[in-house]
Formats: C-alpha cells, structure tokens, sequence
C-alpha cells in the first residue's frame, strides 16, 4: 500500500515536468531493429524533446521485444547530445538514458510463466542523417547495463511535430 501511495505522489509531482516537456516536442517517428539477450524483434516509437540546451535532446521512447519466449516493454529516459561535422548534413550523437523494463516469459510446460520489472541504463551511439521534408533517418546502438537487453540495434525516422 505505501509503495503505491509514493508512486501515486511520485507520479504527481512530476506532471507539471511532462506537461513543459509536451509543449517542447520537436519530433516524433517509429523505431525497430533487434536486441541482443534477448535475442528479440524491437519495435516502438519515440519523441525528441528540445533542444533543451545547445545541441542536447530528451529522448523518450517505449520500445517492444518479441522473441526468445520473452516479450519485454521498454520505457526509456535518453538524453542525446548531438555533434556538429564541419560541411555535413550527418549529426553524430552519443548519450545515456535510464531504463524500465516490464518482462514477461511464457515457458512451455512444465516450466512455469512469469514476470519481472527491471530498470537499468544504456549508452548510446548514433547517427542521424537527413530524410528529406525536415524528416531524419537514424541508426543507434545501445549497451544496456543491468538486468535489461545488453545490445540494441535500432534505426527509425523523426519528423517534425507541432509546428
């Protein structure tokens, strides 16, 4: 019951966070690729948030892993700071993001089916390059640390939103 009540109180202290972060939304597209232990199919989506400082993104996004008798749900916290190449279109960007992992196995008989929540944190290396109409394609790699996937390969589009 008191975990309850502080995620309740947690939640509510941070809407008026989310409520800035929605007004700050620059994009939003589709991601997919494959993660590594598991060895699962990933699709999901994400926004990017900002620039909240100088070359520097918030990167949400919620992710799901299919395969390897798990299916897991990622909601991820990823801040991105993006590099500038002299004469080029193509931005390279690395960050750190914070991970919650809701994991769920079916295992064949007798075996029993369960569940798990996990949180832990991924480094990120990426290359966004654009797609025409203001819209970028990019490539990330993720290292996860922890008890979540330890490899994410993922490519996605952002386009632009709200404006």
């Amino acid at each position: 019951m008191l975990k309850k009540l502080i995620l309740t109180l947690v939640l509510l202290a941070a809407l008026p966070l989310v409520a800035q972060a929605a007004a700050r939304v620059s994009s939003i597209g589709p991601r997919f690729g494959f993660s590594v232990d598991p060895d699962q199919l990933v699709v999901g989506g994400q926004l990017g948030i900002g620039p909240i400082a100088k070359d520097l993104t918030f990167d949400p996004n919620l992710e799901l892993g299919f395969g390897d008798d798990v299916t897991v749900v990622a909601l991820n916290m990823d801040m991105h700071y993006h590099l500038r190449v002299s004469d080029s279109d193509w931005r390279p960007y690395a960050g750190f993001g914070v991970g919650i992992n809701f994991i769920s196995w079916d295992r064949p008989a007798p075996h029993m089916d369960g569940s798990d929540t996990e949180v832990g944190g991924n480094f990120i290396f990426g290359m966004e390059v654009p797609a025409g109409a203001d819209s970028k394609f990019f490539g990330e790699l993720k290292l996860g640390l922890g008890d979540i996937p330890t490899l994410k390969i993922l490519a996605g589009w952002n386009y632009p939103f709200g404006r």
